[in-house]
């Protein structure tokens, strides 16, 4: 058959990356916004994949808008997995990276013993059709996995986030540009985009106080949406990423088997300064103050609800009560949107008054400035968890009597 999927250009680069980021805006804003859940998304995009699918491998030529809406169904689908490990199951992101590190390398290794080949420009049968989307799927559960484990490590925000994933691509680009492998560049290449995407979605979604640009969930979706429609429309006229059925006119690459060696060792050596700075960024001081946000200072672990309100105006403390119960109910009704909106005023209330109740009680304002950090990030997590958000919530309402 023809070979049913894109030339790998610039454009094929620039889509993949603006599907990954509306990939994973529109499955924060359907799981979040709507209230449906992450299982019942889970599912629903797990139909939605079947279906996509199903109509991509029964296309007999390559079609632009059916193959990448297949890569953005992948996309959410592929990162609702991971995050149901992760935030249901309880599976730390270090494991599910390794799992999906080697179930990838499995999928890799079978394809390969098989065809001979794991070149996208040789996709011109259904066994491999078939692992090429298998792969695909896997790298998004991969690529989200060790992008959200990245954040966990270094406490970065989304848009420094980007930085990561930006650079090592620029080194793989690099490195094939200089004789490297260009099937190994290319899959290196694709998992990374996944966590790129990803934190890009974040960083323009997130609110302001969070590091991002506040433009939410639902407007980054469009924006992007709007960005893959064009670049579709653009490509399905040009038919500039058609591999043709016939080998190109032109001389291809010649491949140096010693330079392709020499070439895995630079990409080694790319491996551990990364891994290096991921370990240098997990012990710099910001990320143990944000350890030490998780649990209040042994000064103020035991302070009792009189002890933190009795020093400041009964008034002030009404509000911060009000605010915050609005905001569990809103949370509690599955109106995360409201929530969110909700507990900027909680932010925004406290950090006003912090010149005049600080004065009043050091100890007792930093008890309380600490629990609502907590309920801040729970609240505003990329993906938030429930019952962590009426966790932090009920303490605070506790600790303001």
């Amino acid at each position: 058959m023809l070979n049913k999927v894109p030339e790998v250009t610039i454009w094929f680069w620039i889509i993949k990356i603006l599907c990954t980021t509306v990939g994973e805006s529109f499955a924060d804003w359907i799981n979040l916004n709507l209230g449906v859940g992450l299982i019942s998304t889970a599912v629903i995009f797990t139909g939605a994949l079947a279906a996509v699918l199903a109509r991509q491998l029964s296309a007999e030529r390559y079609i632009p808008f059916v193959y990448w809406l297949t890569v953005v169904v992948v996309s959410v689908t592929g990162t609702l997995y991971t995050d149901i490990l992760t935030d249901s199951q309880g599976v730390p992101l270090a494991l599910s990276s390794s799992v999906f590190a080697a179930v990838l390398a499995v999928v890799f290794g079978i394809w390969y013993a098989r065809e001979r080949t794991l070149s996208v420009h040789s996709i011109t049968t259904r066994p491999r059709e078939l692992f090429y989307w298998l792969a695909v799927l896997v790298t998004f559960a991969l690529g989200t996995a060790t992008g959200d484990w990245t954040l966990e490590l270094t406490g970065w925000t989304a848009g420094v986030s980007v930085l990561l994933p930006l650079g090592l691509i620029v080194a793989i680009t690099a490195g094939w540009r200089l004789g490297a492998n260009p099937v190994l560049s290319f899959w290196l290449a694709y998992i990374l985009t996944r966590p790129l995407g990803a934190n890009l979605g974040d960083w323009l979604g997130s609110p302001t106080g969070d590091g991002g640009l506040g433009l939410g969930t639902a407007l980054t979706s469009v924006i992007f949406l709007a960005a893959i429609l064009a670049t579709v429309v653009y490509l399905t006229r040009s038919r500039s990423d058609v591999i043709e059925a016939k080998e190109p006119t032109g001389t291809p690459r010649a491949l140096n088997p010693a330079r392709e060696r020499g070439m895995l060792a630079y990409y080694a050596v790319v491996a551990v300064a990364g891994a290096a700075l991921l370990i240098w960024a997990n012990h710099q001081p910001h990320a143990a103050a944000s350890g030490e946000e998780d649990t209040p200072t042994p000064a103020t672990s035991h302070i009792s609800p009189q002890e933190a309100t009795s020093p400041f105006p009964p008034s002030e403390i009404a509000k911060f009560r009000t605010i915050t119960a609005d905001t569990l109910a809103k949370v509690n009704s599955g109106d995360q949107r409201a929530a969110t909106n909700r507990v900027t005023d909680l932010e925004s209330e406290w950090d006003d008054d912090q010149s005049t109740l600080e004065p009043k009680s050091e100890k007792a304002w930093s008890f309380l400035d600490s629990e609502i950090d907590q309920v801040l990030k729970a609240v505003r997590a990329p993906r938030p968890d429930k019952a962590t958000e009426v966790g932090a919530l009920n303490t605070l309402l506790t600790s303001l009597g």
